[in-house]
């Protein structure tokens, strides 16, 4: 189920958001594993050192190397890439100023990890640094990923993470930091961008999903699509609740018809239509985003390889 607009998957930076334990990794992989239909490349990145990728995959921990985790129909290609700061800092030091061995014995001397403690903002200024190296990589004269998708950090962090232009104010005023940052910021602001934010049919991940998107929309970072993970079609709708009613199907498949079973079923089949209430309530404020609306189905067997490809593929039927 989605809402009337259908959903824009051209961009080629997918910054994947969410609520801690809506699923945004799962459905970042899934986002991954559509866009790469048809012969496509695409690199699914992480950065808050957590393996949540490798974990998804059955792999062991991704080290800074991109590499192949997944196929997808036609010959596409997902690779996979956990972004880390400290080697981030060590590659950027190499490119700029060319550091080489003295990079490394920075990193030996903890002096990289020194750099990103007093300076936090630095962190992430290195983190999104490396995404639009990724995203504007080129090879043989072609780009070497047709698009780039992000498990970013959830949403309570999502605006620091991505308004790179103020953290680096705080840094620098001249120099490679400072160029680079603006060039990462001009990225992010412009249509090569698209923050997907997910969520679940519940109240507090639905009001984080509105709070980051008027976030968002102030920092002028585009907003992509809201999906709705772990959705459960709607049962009992239109159904009557009368002890009758329920006696009478508990009759006709051969069940314990007592008052006390009756009652129950009907306590809680009204607590169940309440509870459709709400989610028709929050529905609503979705919809209210001006945003397209997805609705990803609950994976009856958990995440494996096959529900990811089922999630793909309802991701590019709402295409």
């Amino acid at each position: 189920m989605a809402s009337s607009e259908h959903p824009d998957w051209s961009a080629r930076l997918h910054v994947v958001t969410g609520k801690g334990g809506t699923g945004k990794t799962t459905v970042a992989a899934a986002l991954a594993i559509a866009l790469a239909a048809g012969g496509r490349r695409v690199l699914l990145t992480e950065v808050e050192g957590r393996q949540g990728i490798a974990q998804l995959f059955e792999l062991p921990p991704l080290p800074y190397e991109e590499r192949v985790v997944a196929s997808a129909p036609g010959g596409g290609e997902v690779r996979a890439l956990a972004i880390d700061a400290e080697a981030a800092l060590l590659e950027y030091l190499d490119m700029f100023y060319r550091l080489g061995v003295a990079g490394r014995a920075l990193q030996k001397m903890g002096a990289v990890d020194f750099a990103t403690t007093i300076a936090p903002g630095m962190r992430d200024v290195l983190l999104t640094g490396k995404l639009k190296e990724a995203v504007t990589r080129t090879a043989n004269g072609h780009r070497a990923y047709d698009a780039v998708v992000v498990d970013a950090p959830p949403t309570g962090r999502i605006g620091r993470f991505l308004n790179v232009t103020a953290e680096t104010a705080r840094l620098a005023k001249v120099g490679p930091i400072k160029s680079q940052s603006e060039g990462v910021s001009a990225i992010l602001r412009s249509p090569m961008t698209a923050v997907h934010v997910v969520t679940l049919l519940e109240e507090m991940p639905v009001q984080e999903t509105v709070d980051a998107t008027e976030e968002l929309r102030a920092l002028g970072i585009p907003i992509g699509t809201v999906v709705v993970n772990a959705a459960r079609a709607p049962m009992l709708t239109g159904a009557r609740l009368s002890p009758a009613e329920i006696r009478r199907g508990l009759t006709e498949a051969g069940l314990p018809t007592d008052r006390e079973t009756v009652a129950g079923l009907v306590a809680e089949a009204k607590a169940y239509k309440a509870r459709l209430g709400v989610e028709v309530g929050l529905r609503d404020d979705l919809a209210a985003l001006g945003r397209p609306v997805v609705e990803l189905p609950s994976l009856a067997d958990g995440v494996t390889r096959e529900g990811l490809d089922t999630l793909a593929g309802r991701l590019l039927a709402d295409d």
